[in-house]
């Protein structure tokens, strides 16, 4: 089983005859992700990936020709807003937006209409979600994973694909693997993808991956105390070194005060139960530390 991406997913991939829709929607499709449609406006008619997919003028017409029940959006970040309506509009009900830069308060309404329409936005500014063996469906190297039951949900594209690297070098597969996105205002959070995971009867283990900035590592962990006592978990926070009131990285990795301070979400996850590493590298291990055999 897997949460959100798999066997199952029909992929609708927004941008796909620009540069990087174009380049990651090849990387999917080689990595096994069905990938049924393109959307770019103006060019429906024409196919792209070597003739492969076929692209139409809106998501609306995908849905209708294709079956497509999942977006991923490689949007410039002045429409991507409207991209991402325009897919909640067609009934997906799953979307991933890739597109960084995008300003916050463009968002605010943006993610409030997805939650209107029950549907899902992962991001933006993510990475997307790997079901190793299954489907991939964003920019995650598929290379980095192995088939496993330990879920895997962070804030951070590249820490994310370090820590699944040092996983599988270890021989811990990955059920899942997603990122949320490092913006202020992203359409799914730590709390939600872990309720995804302990409804998921093929993951036994957790790996969270935080960043400075914001509460949502310590409400995550608030979450996790209640519902996921029982289950093997292990967290690691980047930018603990980071000078107060400076931005790091993403949008949100800024502290104010003493909320967002790395040392908050150390002190939240540990008692909640998560054994935090003090690199990526260390997971594995603390993995095993926590009772995952697998």
């Amino acid at each position: 089983m897997s949460i959100l991406v798999g066997r199952h997913t029909r992929l609708v991939v927004q941008g796909i005859t620009g540069r990087e829709g174009g380049f990651h929607a090849a990387a999917m499709l080689e990595y096994g992700t069905l990938v049924v449609a393109g959307v770019t406006p103006g060019k429906g008619g024409q196919t792209a990936l070597d003739g492969r997919v076929p692209v139409f003028d809106s998501v609306h017409r995908a849905v209708a020709e294709t079956g497509a029940d999942t977006s991923c959006i490689f949007v410039p970040a002045a429409g991507a807003p409207d991209a991402v309506m325009e897919a909640v509009d067609a009934g997906i009900r799953t979307i991933f937006c890739i597109t960084e830069g995008i300003p916050a308060l463009d968002m605010v309404p943006v993610v409030q209409a997805i939650r209107d329409a029950g549907a899902r936005l992962i991001g933006p500014n993510c990475p997307g979600a790997t079901s190793p063996g299954q489907a991939k469906v964003g920019i995650i190297p598929g290379s980095v994973h192995r088939e496993g039951r330990v879920g895997v949900v962070s804030r951070s594209g590249t820490l994310t694909y370090e820590a699944v690297q040092a996983m599988t070098d270890a021989g811990i597969g990955q059920s899942t693997c997603v990122g949320i996105g490092g913006d202020p205002i992203i359409g799914t959070t730590f709390s939600d993808i872990l309720a995804l995971f302990a409804e998921d009867a093929e993951t036994d283990a957790l790996v969270l991956i935080g960043e400075i900035g914001g509460d949502a590592e310590e409400q995550a962990a608030g979450w996790a105390a209640e519902h996921l006592a029982d289950i093997p978990k292990v967290a690691f926070i980047a930018g603990r070194t980071a000078p107060e009131g400076k931005r790091m990285g993403h949008a949100g990795a800024i502290i104010s005060g003493a909320s967002g301070t790395a040392q908050s979400k150390v002190d939240a996850l540990e008692a909640a139960g998560f054994r935090v590493a003090g690199s990526p590298t260390e997971l594995p291990t603390l993995l095993r530390d926590a009772g995952y055999a697998g």
